[in-house]
């Protein structure tokens, strides 16, 4: 099984939930968060006093699959929150070892 977090922008959001459940993703939990990587943030002014924002809002997406499904997930991802622009976003794909169904006691692959 791999849990694949993907960090993309806010209004891409409800386009790539859409292509992954018609990708046949079931579940999915998203967070808000905030973060910098080579986009470095923007400067703003406020009352007249200019100041960096660093940290740019993101949403962070963590989906868990079968090993199978992983590589059609990760497509789906890229196809999907591509702009082309710096600040797209990353994504991390890490193996389990295993997953539980707290309510079913389930282990494995029919825990997801």
């Amino acid at each position: 099984m791999k849990k694949i977090e993907a960090v993309i922008r806010h209004f891409k959001l409800e386009e790539v939930k859409d292509a992954l459940t018609q990708a046949g993703v079931q579940g999915m939990t998203v967070s808000e968060v905030r973060g910098f990587g080579r986009q470095k943030g923007h400067k703003e002014q406020y009352r007249g006093a200019e100041y960096t924002v660093d940290f740019m809002p993101k949403v962070k997406m963590e989906v868990v699959v079968d090993d199978q499904t992983a590589k059609t997930v990760i497509d789906t991802i890229i196809r999907t929150a591509r702009t082309g622009q710096i600040g797209d976003g990353k994504i991390f794909v890490t193996s389990l070892d295993e997953t539980i169904r707290i309510r079913t006691g389930e282990t494995g692959e029919e825990s997801i």
